[in-house]
């Protein structure tokens, strides 16, 4: 059955409506399709918001505190994880209010350790990605805190076949020796490739432990697809504007090795027409060499997600990525 799901952000300051909009654009499913809603993020409404801040409140043991760099470790809660706790509270009520009784798919998204790491400031120094056991630290901070998280949902929504999803979109300028560091003067040191797997497959395994599928979203230049598979996810989630011919090749060996590819074929600031959507991958697939009948397991998704749309647009992209999956699933029988 082909998805169709959301990648996380969304427009607009109200979660209630928000959760609302999401789960009624992907409450049902035409023949074919399986729909997977989300719990949207809001980051217009502010610090705390944001895929780092939110994730920040999910972490065990390591406290954080907004300052002028960025969000940074520090030795005690302050106002600011505060702030980005009552946001989450105030999220998870509203979610067990809009799912009551909810029987289905249900995906949460959290910042994955690598993106984590680039974003994060150690107390009286750099970047936590500059320090590798103060990475490794974060990383089973974040595993610890994704099985708690997990359960929580799990209670308020008992019904949910729940979905994790990492985002991990400054992967690539990780790999790539891109993030410098607070001087600007060096290049923060980069992890080799299976370093950087195991990390991500640390996160990914404490999620699978918790009784959720995974996922992992990468919408950054260069993807590391063979990576990404490597760590064991459920499915790749992959902006196609960003795939190079090499990039589609990983991508046709991740899905000949079981993995299941979210394909990002709709824009995010105006909706995509579906037929569009519908041929740029059928046509790749062919390309590929890839069995049509596969088309049947990939995921239709925006590039990104939908905070910079309006909220009439960021409606119709949902609209188009459920008809587009339809498409698809035609497509695929034959």
């Amino acid at each position: 059955m082909v998805l169709a799901t959301g990648i996380g952000s969304w427009p607009g300051t109200d979660i209630r409506e928000a959760l609302r909009v999401v789960r009624d654009l992907l409450a049902e499913a035409p023949e074919g399709v399986t729909t997977m809603p989300y719990l949207p993020e809001l980051p217009a409404r502010g610090p705390g918001t944001d895929l780092i801040g939110r994730t920040t409140a999910v972490l065990v043991d390591l406290p954080v505190d907004l300052q002028p760099q960025g969000w940074r470790l520090v030795d005690r809660p302050g106002r600011d994880a505060e702030r980005t706790s009552s946001w989450w509270r105030q999220d998870l009520d509203e979610l067990a209010e809009a799912y009551d009784g909810w029987t289905g798919p249900l995906k949460l998204q959290l910042a994955g350790p690598w993106t984590l790491a680039a974003a994060l400031w150690l107390p009286l120094g750099d970047r936590v990605l500059s320090d590798a056991g103060a990475t490794r630290d974060l990383a089973e901070s974040l595993a610890e805190g994704v099985r708690t998280h997990l359960a929580d949902v799990a209670r308020l929504v008992p019904g949910a076949q729940l979905t994790l999803q990492l985002d991990e979109p400054t992967l690539p300028s990780v790999l790539l020796g891109h993030i410098r560091s607070d001087s600007g003067f060096r290049v923060l040191p980069t992890p080799d490739l299976s370093q950087a797997e195991h990390v991500l497959g640390t996160v990914i395994d404490a999620a699978r432990g918790a009784g959720a599928a995974t996922a992992i979203h990468c919408c950054g230049d260069a993807p590391p697809v063979d990576l990404l598979r490597g760590a064991g996810p459920d499915a790749i989630s992959l902006d196609c504007a960003t795939l190079s011919t090499a990039s589609w090749d990983a991508v046709a060996t991740a899905v000949e090795a079981g993995t299941n590819f979210w394909a990002g074929a709709l824009g995010t600031t105006r909706p995509t027409a579906y037929e569009q959507a519908r041929d740029a991958l059928t046509t790749r697939w062919s390309e590929l060499g890839l069995n049509p009948a596969t088309l049947a397991d990939v995921g239709i998704t925006p590039a990104c997600g939908l905070a910079g749309a309006s909220p009439e647009s960021a409606r119709g992209i949902t609209r188009a990525s459920v008809d587009a999956a339809q498409a698809l699933a035609e497509a695929a029988a034959g």
